[in-house]
């Protein structure tokens, strides 16, 4: 079920750095180099596959966009804030 605007905009305010774009949340995370930007999506691929619910992603060298919208109920959801969470949790490991 689609979130309502005003529950998107509180769990936006709970994460840090994660913005409201169109019917998606979206994050850009830096890292060291390309290596290393690669080494996160890695990391982001069994909670995603795990979930059935894959971010559209981009890398340029070393900063990884991560767009999360469940694009069959046509907006944001809760399996997009789980995606953050998860992301979060990789960018940190």
């Amino acid at each position: 079920m689609v979130l309502s605007e005003a529950d998107v905009e509180e769990r936006l305010r709970a994460l840090q750095g994660w913005r409201r774009d169109g019917t998606a949340i979206v994050k850009q995370f830096t890292f060291a180099g390309f290596p290393e930007a690669v080494a996160f999506v890695n990391r982001l691929v069994p909670d995603a596959e795990a979930a059935d619910h894959h971010p559209d992603l981009t890398i340029n060298y070393r900063r990884v966009t991560v767009s999360l919208s469940t694009h069959s109920e046509g907006g944001i959801t809760e399996r997009d804030f789980a995606g953050a969470a998860a992301a979060e949790r990789a960018a940190c490991a």
